[in-house]
């Protein structure tokens, strides 16, 4: 039987890191989107013993629609596509932005997404709903969960960053665990890119 392998992507994170490594500040905003069902693909992929993707589980915050419109639509097309096109696979588990009392002179902020991502990953391997989990961030915030999952003997922890020749994003790692990164070079990224505009997109039913 093979593997079962569930992807856990922090979005923020992950297209953060993605814009810090291959592109820079001049190109467009919607460089640095990938397609979580060939993430997704391409990590299950990368194993001696046979593995079967049955999950990618997006995590991202939502804006308000009140408060930017555009932003909220162009959330829910990117959501709506890409969990279209990935054959069932794919799944956006999505919580509100928190809005600043200066709002819009400060940005808002994701509250919570770290969490729900992480009781995910901890709760799903204790129930043995996947033999291998994931995390595609940097965030050091996730390690408690790493270490939490690293810790079962039935299931598997590993993680996934991004790199370059000349540069490395950190890796989450668990003291001791010998957690294995993933690391993404250009060639992969650029495979798994999504250069879409959700926010010019129209969806026509």
């Amino acid at each position: 039987m093979p593997e079962r392998v569930v992807v856990f992507v922090d979005y923020q994170n992950t297209y953060n890191r993605a814009r810090e490594i291959f592109h820079t500040d001049k190109d467009p905003t919607f460089f640095g989107q990938v397609d979580p069902l060939k993430l997704g693909e391409y990590l299950a992929a990368r194993s001696a013993v046979s593995r079967e993707l049955t999950e990618v589980r997006v995590y991202r915050g939502r804006p308000d629609p009140l408060k930017d419109a555009q932003g909220y639509g162009a959330n829910l097309r990117q959501a709506a596509v890409q969990e279209g096109r990935g054959q069932g696979k794919v799944k956006f588990v999505s919580r509100s932005l928190r809005y600043p009392s200066d709002w819009p002179k400060s940005r808002p902020q994701e509250k919570g997404i770290d969490v729900a991502l992480a009781v995910d990953f901890v709760v799903m391997a204790v129930r043995q709903e996947y033999n291998v989990g994931i995390v595609v961030s940097t965030d050091s915030d996730l390690v408690p969960a790493l270490e939490a999952v690293a810790a079962l003997p039935s299931v598997r922890c590993e993680v996934a960053a991004f790199s370059c020749p000349n540069m490395h994003c950190r890796r989450l790692s668990v003291k001791g665990a010998g957690v294995w990164c993933h690391w993404i070079d250009e060639a992969a990224y650029l495979d798994m890119s999504d250069h879409t505009d959700y926010n010019q997109l129209v969806i026509t039913i």
